[in-house]
């Protein structure tokens, strides 16, 4: 009995992340749902149950998956496709880290770069954010409120239920503006499997989609490092990162493959496992479990889907700001312009290319690398390849350095 309901707050902490992020993209998010708790078993299959992690969907590629539908004329299949690519390469980049160690591809990827990228990502996410509350600001400002005053004024695990609490009062006042389909609930079937579909494949959206692992590969280094300081466990030795990369990788394609987002390793759960001091892997497979099963409640769906815009708006604005914020520390923390004031021609540059190439697009103008006739890299994408082409040239002797090393 105790298992269970510890099971369970690993289930709400991870909940309104997971959710969000398919309402965001248009993925189903019963599938969404069904994915991460999938995705969670892979993972602790492949990482021999050692690890308490629980994966759900990746904010880090929202706006690539938004960027890949819009290009494929609103078919987010072709997104799925890139998902699964992206999932491969983090799967290819497993073995490379089982022959080579982990430090020799870190190198490439130091806080310069990951934090400048981390940043983007929120900056690049915050004007869909607005877009979503320009509905109703107001519910929207009350939402935001909410969760802010539960973060800043809640302690222990009710903290980690502020998007819950805050989709909660934006819902009810919706209702009381008898701004929600109601209809959509009272409708759906009780019981109801996740409506799967399969993925398609272009070169755009794979270009789109797939270098955004960069980003996502430093991000899964830093929770398996968090997860276990928290635990008392290296996990990135036992059972090595080769394997729990190889979980994140194999998870994301299967997440692909039936039509959800990609998934990763969540932080909110480590918090859990650190309010709760209880580290035993059980309870986050047990938590998979009622993922998958929450997932084929129809009515549940159906909830899920009538949430207004402007609720889930002003829950976005402070996720999308912490994202940047979370970029932001990631530079000030490892110290890396005090250490070289050429960082800063980096970090300029990928927020320039970043946020600028994305504008441009918008305004009907594509500043990009071509690959085809119809194809470029550019945005998300073009800002991290050049991001890491820049500092390796500008930092040419820092990194022969670390190499000779």
């Amino acid at each position: 009995m105790k298992n269970i309901f510890l099971s369970f707050q690993h289930l709400l902490a991870m909940f309104g992340a997971t959710v969000l992020v398919p309402i965001l993209t248009n993925f189903d998010p019963s599938v969404a749902l069904f994915c991460a708790g999938l995705g969670t078993l892979i993972f602790h299959l492949c990482t021999k149950g050692k690890v308490p992690v629980f994966l759900g969907s990746s904010f880090a590629f929202i706006p690539v998956v938004i960027s890949a539908t819009q290009n494929a004329n609103g078919d987010i299949a072709y997104a799925q496709g890139g998902i699964v690519i992206a999932g491969l390469i983090y799967v290819i980049m497993s073995f490379i880290i089982k022959f080579i160690g982990v430090e020799k591809i870190k190198r490439y990827f130091p806080p310069q770069i990951t934090g400048a990228m981390i940043a983007v990502i929120g900056l690049n996410l915050i004007p869909t954010a607005i877009d979503m509350a320009s509905s109703n600001f107001i519910v929207a400002a009350i939402t935001l409120g909410v969760v802010l005053c539960v973060n800043l004024f809640c302690k222990g695990f009710f903290k980690q239920l502020s998007i819950l609490v805050g989709i909660a009062v934006g819902y009810a006042i919706s209702i009381f503006l008898n701004q929600v389909d109601l209809n959509l609930i009272t409708q759906a079937a009780t019981f109801q499997i996740p409506k799967f579909s399969f993925p398609k494949f272009n070169l755009e959206s794979i270009i789109i989609i797939a270098p955004i692992v960069i980003t996502v590969f430093m991000e899964h280094i830093g929770d398996m490092t968090t997860n276990g300081a928290v635990v008392g466990k290296n996990f990135m030795e036992d059972p090595g990162l080769n394997r729990t990369l190889l979980g994140d990788g194999l998870a994301t394609m299967a997440s692909g493959i039936i039509g959800g987002p990609a998934n990763t390793t969540y932080g909110e759960n480590t918090a859990v496992l650190a309010i709760t001091k209880n580290y035993n892997p059980l309870l986050l497979r047990i938590a998979a479990i009622y993922a998958i099963f929450l997932s084929c409640i129809g009515v549940f769906g159906a909830f899920l889907q009538s949430i207004p815009s402007s609720v889930m708006g002003g829950v976005s604005i402070m996720l999308f700001s912490m994202i940047s914020y979370i970029g932001v520390k990631t530079i000030k923390d490892s110290k890396c312009l005090s250490k070289n004031k050429n960082n800063l021609i980096v970090i300029f540059s990928i927020v320039l290319i970043g946020i600028g190439t994305s504008y441009m697009s918008n305004k009907g103008i594509l500043i990009g690398i071509p690959i085809t006739d119809g194809v470029s890299i550019t945005g998300l994408s073009l800002a991290a390849i050049l991001g890491v082409v820049i500092n390796r040239i500008i930092n040419y002797k820092e990194f022969k350095k670390v190499v000779n090393n």
